[in-house]
C-alpha cells in the first residue's frame, strides 16, 4: 500500500507469462507457475502460494534453496573478488580445486561453468590423450556413448544423442561416437575398435528416465576399459554430490573412473559451476591455450563450490540422501496403484512411470502443481522426484501424500468420456 492509502497492485502470473512468452525464445514449456521466493525445499509464487520443491532445479538445488552458509560466502566474496579471468592466479581457486581432488579420488581439476561445458572438455580430452598418448591416428578417435543419453545440447554433444528433436535441423553433426545399448557392458566390448579413446557413461541416466543400469554394469565396464587400454568417463553431473545416496553414483558399485564430469549442485544453486576432474595422465594432455573459459574457475565460483562441498560434509547430506531416498521408494513402491508403471532410482533421484492410457507425464504435473507441488516429468511418462537433500522428512511425505492422492484422482481409461464430434463433422 501507498502512503497516500492507495494499493499496490502485484502483476499477475499470466502478466510475467505473457512477457516471457512475447520476448523470450520458445525453446521451453514451463509449467504455468511464476516463482519469486525460495527458501529450503519451498517455493513461493507471485500471487504467495507455498509449494514443495521435488525437482532442485535438475539437482542443481542440493542443497536447497538460500542457504544461509552460501548466501554468506555468496555476499563476502562477491565483495572481495568476483571475476578476474584465468591470466591471473586468486587466492581461493587452488583451494577449491584440493577440496575437488580429495572428494572425487582424482588428481587435478580443470573448472568450467555449465555441465555441457564439463562434457566438452572430457571430449576434448579423450581426442587428445588417444591421439597423443595411445597413439590413434590424427582425427580418427572415437568415443562410445550410451543410447539414451542427454549430456547437455551444444552441437557436439547433440550429435551422440538418440533423440531426434535435439538433432533435427542442426546438422551438420559432428562425427567420432558410437552409441550402444545402455545398461549392457558387453555391447560396450563389442564397439571397441583400435581407434577407440574413451567410453562416457552416466551411472544413472537423468533425463533418460531415471533409468538404473543392472548392479556390477559400471564395474564391467571398468574392467574392460582396462583390458582395452579405453578412457573411462562418468557423467555425474546430475548424480554426484550425494545425489543418490552416496558421494558419487559411481560409488554403488566401488568404482574410480578415469574422470568424474561434475556441474548443477557444484554451485550451491547459487551460479554455474562445473568442472572436469580426472587422473593426471588425461588432465596433462592439456597445454596453455588448449582450453578455456574466462568464466571457469574465477573467486566467486571457487569459493561458494569449496563451501557447498563443506556444507555437504558438515551437514551429513549425502548420508541424509541415502535415508530419506530409503523411505521415499518405501513408499512409493507401497502405493497400489494401476496407473503407476515402475517406480525406481537411488537416493533422491526416483522416477515414477505414469502409464499414459492414464496420464501424460506432463498432465500430472500439472495436478501436482495445483496441490502445491512442483516437479516436471521426462521421457514424457516419467515425473521425476529430486527434492533439495536438506528437504525434512515430513515436507517429504506430504509431497509423497500428494502424489498418492493425485493418483487416486485419475479416471480410468476405460470410463473416460470420449470426445464429442462436432456436429458438422
Amino acid at each position: 500500500m501507498h502512503n497516500n492509502g492507495t494499493m499496490i497492485r502485484t502483476p499477475s502470473s499470466s502478466t510475467f507469462m505473457a512477457r516471457e512468452a512475447r520476448f523470450g525464445a520458445a525453446n521451453y514449456r514451463p509449467l504455468p507457475v511464476v516463482l519469486t521466493r525460495g527458501e529450503g525445499a519451498y517455493l513461493w509464487d507471485v500471487e504467495g502460494k507455498r509449494y514443495i520443491d521435488m525437482m532442485s532445479a535438475y539437482s542443481a538445488v542440493s542443497f536447497g534453496h538460500g542457504h544461509p552458509r552460501l548466501l554468506k560466502v555468496l555476499s563476502e566474496q562477491a565483495a572481495r573478488l568476483a571475476l578476474t579471468s584465468r591470466a591471473f592466479h586468486t587466492d581461493v581457486l587452488g583451494t577449491f580445486m584440493e577440496a575437488l581432488c580429495k572428494a572425487t579420488g582424482m588428481d587435478k581439476v580443470l573448472p568450467m561453468n555449465s555441465g555441457a561445458e564439463a562434457v566438452e572438455t572430457a571430449i576434448k580430452a579423450a581426442r587428445k590423450w588417444g591421439h597423443k598418448v595411445k597413439r590413434i591416428p590424427e582425427g580418427q578417435a572415437r568415443i562410445i556413448v550410451a543410447k539414451g543419453n542427454f549430456a547437455g545440447r551444444t552441437t557436439t554433444i547433440i550429435s551422440f544423442s538418440s533423440e531426434f528433436q535435439y538433432q533435427d535441423g542442426f546438422g551438420p553433426l559432428t562425427p567420432g561416437f558410437d552409441a550402444v545399448p545402455y545398461g549392457d557392458a558387453r555391447a560396450f566390448e563389442r564397439a571397441i575398435t583400435r581407434a577407440t579413446a574413451a567410453i562416457l557413461v552416466e551411472p544413472i541416466q537423468g533425463e533418460g528416465g531415471i533409468i538404473v543400469p543392472p548392479d556390477g554394469y559400471l564395474r564391467e565396464v571398468r574392467a574392460l576399459c582396462d583390458r582395452h587400454n579405453v578412457l573411462m568417463i562418468c557423467d555425474e553431473v546430475q548424480t554426484g554430490l550425494g545425489r543418490t545416496g552416496d558421494l558419487f553414483a559411481v560409488d554403488h558399485d566401488g568404482v574410480k573412473p578415469d574422470a568424474i564430469l561434475l556441474g548443477k549442485a557444484l554451485g550451491g544453486g547459487l551460479l554455474p559451476v562445473s568442472a572436469f576432474t580426472a587422473r593426471a595422465e588425461l588432465m596433462n594432455v592439456f597445454n596453455p591455450g588448449d582450453h578455456g573459459s574466462t568464466f571457469g574457475g574465477n573467486p566467486l565460483a571457487a569459493a561458494i563450490a569449496t563451501e557447498a562441498l563443506a556444507v555437504l560434509r558438515d551437514e551429513k547430506l549425502v548420508e541424509r540422501s541415502a535415508e530419506l531416498g530409503t523411505h521415499m521408494m518405501r513408499r512409493l513402491k507401497s502405493i497400489d496403484h494401476p496407473a503407476i508403471r515402475d517406480v525406481r532410482g537411488r537416493g533422491l533421484l526416483v522416477g515414477v512411470d505414469i502409464d499414459p492410457a492414464w496420464c501424460g507425464g506432463r498432465e500430472f504435473c500439472e495436478r501436482l502443481l495445483q496441490g502445491g507441488v512442483l516437479t516436471k516429468e521426462t521421457r514424457e511418462s516419467v515425473v521425476r522426484l529430486a527434492p533439495p537433500l536438506v528437504i525434512e522428512r515430513q515436507t517429504l511425505d506430504d509431497a509423497i501424500d500428494l502424489i498418492e492422492t493425485t493418483l487416486e484422482g485419475l479416471q480410468h481409461p476405460q470410463r473416460k468420456t470420449p470426445a464429442v464430434e462436432p456436429l458438422n463433422a
